[in-house]
């Protein structure tokens, strides 16, 4: 590979990683939220991606999609906690209702920042159709 070849390859951005630091589906290099997932700043999505313009929001009431996503989400934690809790020990029993439900509560409270960014990275991600990767806008 020459020298040139070298200044011009611009490194592969994997999709894993885009959704996970929540980066722009184009570019791949813009930040689609402002603030960290949990933090004392509220987070707050970008109307635009600051490095190569795509607007997030692809039509009016784009991510009311992003509900579902959210609540598939939602329902997979519960059932995972649920178990989890039954394996650690608290039996499944009429009298430990109450147990189930505080835990679930908790649980739906302290994922639900997790939720919102996530299930609108899905959506932009896998969801959305002829929105893909452009090497070109890295």
């Amino acid at each position: 590979m020459s020298s040139t070849d070298q200044l011009n390859h611009t490194p592969h951005v994997s999709q894993w990683y885009g959704i996970t630091h929540s980066k722009c589906p184009r570019c791949r290099t813009g930040n689609v939220f402002t603030g960290a997932t949990y933090g004392f700043k509220v987070q707050k999505m970008n109307e635009f991606c600051p490095h190569c313009g795509l607007k997030f929001e692809r039509e009016p009431g784009y991510f009311y999609v992003s509900m579902f996503v959210s609540y598939a989400m939602n329902v997979a934690q519960m059932i995972s906690m649920s178990v989890a809790a039954y394996v650690l020990g608290l039996p499944l029993t009429y009298e430990n209702l109450w147990y189930y439900v505080a835990i679930l509560l908790v649980g739906v409270l302290l994922f639900s920042p997790f939720n919102y960014r996530y299930s609108r990275m899905v959506l932009l991600y896998w969801l959305s159709p002829g929105l893909h990767y452009d090497p070109s806008k890295v």
